[in-house]
């Protein structure tokens, strides 16, 4: 169904620069663990309820191995609600002052641009579209704020508003062209410091099975997503067996994933270390 080999296709940069670092491409797989803020995720292991539990999190992420925290106070699942703006933001800048305080390299997940002009000014290094930058308010505050933003392959507007998902079609092939358009639309609006994601994450109400066989596909053509030139994060999904997630990450460091985000933080610093593409 798939190879577990693939053409080693270098970004157009060989260093991805998050504030005063700068991570080498190419060798590496650097695992960005989730912390939610948000009380109604279904992720309760990631759920942080206070600062504190924030920074305890991100200081066992940093144990384990991980390089990124991806931090977010807005459940993406489309069952829950659409918080204000105002809330999201008070969930989320004061942990990401901690954080950033702490030496911790933090990623905004959300796809509101109030939200992620506020977290970068409180120190956030990374912008994480779910909304797939395609918000023009959010192409100008990503432009202004001039930090890397990643875009995720989103059908729909956004996780709360997803289009049907068409699981016969090719999808590896529809998102590496769809994606490849985008990224030249941005291009001509000066934003280049993209990284791409291939959106298997999101939460499509769609079979199962069906939906987890294309999650895999989409992993396995990776080299489809590298030959466009920009870092590739690999979304882990979240499975109820263990055996599948260590599955995912798996055929995301075989393919040579430039970065992988995950919920299961100490399993896939293991694994990095196992595959030997860990730091």
């Amino acid at each position: 169904m798939w190879s577990f080999h693939s053409p080693k296709v270098r970004a157009m940069s060989d260093v991805l620069t998050l504030g005063d670092q700068h991570l080498p491409l190419g060798e590496v797989t650097y695992v960005m663990g989730v912390i939610n803020l948000s009380p109604d995720s279904k992720n309760l292991p990631t759920v942080a309820h206070s600062v504190d539990e924030a920074l305890a999190m991100a200081d066992r992420y940093r144990i384990w191995g991980a390089t990124l925290i991806d931090l977010g106070g807005q459940s993406s699942h489309y069952e829950n609600p659409t918080i204000p703006v105002a809330d999201e933001i008070s969930r989320v800048v004061p942990t990401v002052e901690a954080l950033a305080a702490e030496g911790h390299l933090v990623s905004i997940d959300t796809w509101k641009p109030e939200v992620a002009e506020a977290a970068v000014t409180a120190g956030a290094v990374i912008v994480n579209d779910t909304g797939g930058l395609q918000d023009p308010e959010m192409r100008r505050v990503v432009a202004d704020l001039e930090v890397p933003v990643v875009v995720v392959h989103v059908e729909g507007d956004n996780p709360h508003n997803l289009a049907p998902l068409d699981l016969a079609e090719d999808k590896a092939e529809r998102t590496a062209n769809r994606l490849r358009r985008l990224l030249a639309d941005l291009a001509a609006e000066g934003i280049r410091d993209v990284i791409v994601d291939p959106g298997i994450a999101l939460n499509y109400p769609s079979d199962y099975e069906a939906y987890t066989r294309m999650q895999l596909q989409v992993i396995a053509a990776s080299e489809q997503l590298k030959a466009l030139g920009r870092p590739v994060l690999i979304p882990i999904p979240r499975k109820r067996d263990a055996h599948r997630v260590a599955a995912y990450i798996s055929l995301a460091l075989e393919h040579k994933a430039d970065l992988i985000r995950v919920h299961d933080v100490a399993l896939a610093c293991d694994l990095a270390r196992l595959f030997g593409r860990s730091r």
